[in-house]
């Protein structure tokens, strides 16, 4: 048998980096999917291929001895194999419509595919466990992960999302149309969240009202998705990029698309870790493919809808 599963990237509408410190974050599953293909093989390996590269693993390997790029999914491959007692390898594909690095969720939507595909090798998956699975491996490569990523990414639609809590689903039948602009400048997750931890140790008092700020921002912010309150959500999304800026997280590139998408958009701001990446921007449905064309010379430029179905499985004989 061989098994394929998919699951979706993210972008992150309130809250990251304060999400880390206890925060509540609002994040929201979009239409852009990882789909990872695995099936048993009778070798002793674990063959991983992706648009990054490909490589062939012994089982026995120590992860320590791992490259960050394939350490995540030979970490779920393993502990796979392990649990069930198979005594061969696996082959695993992995394919991506989310660029890489640009704080869409690459990472975790593929932890969450690879788990979920290889998962059903052996037994239909079941959500929470695919979801713990998917976590540890991400932290593997990113210690200091929250989890929120992996989480949005499993159930799908928008939720809200705190740290050693528990999820919620908040409910919408609206249609949210997104504008994600993407700066081509790479950045490292880690680096820029060290970077805020050194900023919280040095400006506590600082770093204290933006933790406050933030949340009674979240909290606004959930009420006026819950209504469809576009004028007051973009306002939120706006204010938000203020703090993150006053965090240390944007920079002069970030900030010049955010003035070129803001006068035919209701808000934008920085998704994701920050200091390149991506930026997303509320807009009027009428106004998207305008938006979009005058934009499209300088930046690469796509809409995103909500993606409300989550990880998907599928076995093919």
């Amino acid at each position: 048998m061989t098994s394929k599963a998919s699951a979706p990237g993210k972008i992150i509408l309130f809250g990251e980096h304060f999400v880390v410190h206890g925060v509540k974050a609002v994040l929201c599953a979009i239409n852009k999917r990882v789909t990872v293909i695995s099936k048993k093989n009778k070798t002793q390996n674990i063959f991983i291929k992706s648009s990054l590269g490909e490589n062939t693993i012994a089982i026995t390997e120590s992860i320590d001895n791992i490259d960050n790029m394939f350490k995540p999914f030979f970490f779920i491959a393993k502990k796979i194999i392990i649990e069930n007692n198979f005594s061969n390898g696996v082959d695993i594909e992995i394919q991506s419509e989310i660029p890489i690095g640009a704080g869409l969720g690459s990472s975790s939507a593929c932890c969450v595919a690879t788990a979920a595909s290889i998962s059903n090798l052996f037994s239909k998956p079941e959500k929470n466990k695919i979801l713990e699975l998917a976590i540890e491996a991400e932290q593997t490569i990113f210690p200091k992960t929250s989890g929120a990523d992996c989480t949005v990414s499993v159930f799908g639609g928008i939720i809200e999302y705190q740290k050693d809590s528990d999820y919620k689903i908040i409910e919408t039948e609206h249609e949210f149309n997104f504008i994600i602009v993407n700066s081509k400048k790479s950045h490292s997750t880690n680096i820029v969240v060290d970077r805020v931890n050194k900023f919280r140790t040095e400006n506590k008092e600082i770093f204290n009202d933006l933790y406050n700020d933030e949340s009674k921002l979240i909290e606004k912010a959930v009420e006026s998705l819950q209504k469809f309150n576009l004028e007051t959500i973009g306002k939120c999304m706006s204010q938000n990029q203020i703090f993150l800026e006053q965090l240390g997280v944007s920079n002069d590139q970030l900030q010049e698309i955010i003035k070129l998408v803001e006068k035919d958009t209701f808000g934008a701001k920085i998704t994701g870790a920050g200091d390149g990446g991506c930026i997303i921007a509320l807009t009027d449905k009428n106004k998207k493919e305008s938006l979009l064309q005058r934009i499209k010379t300088e930046y690469e430029s796509y809409p995103v809808t909500i993606d409300k179905t989550g990880m998907q499985v599928f076995n093919i004989t």
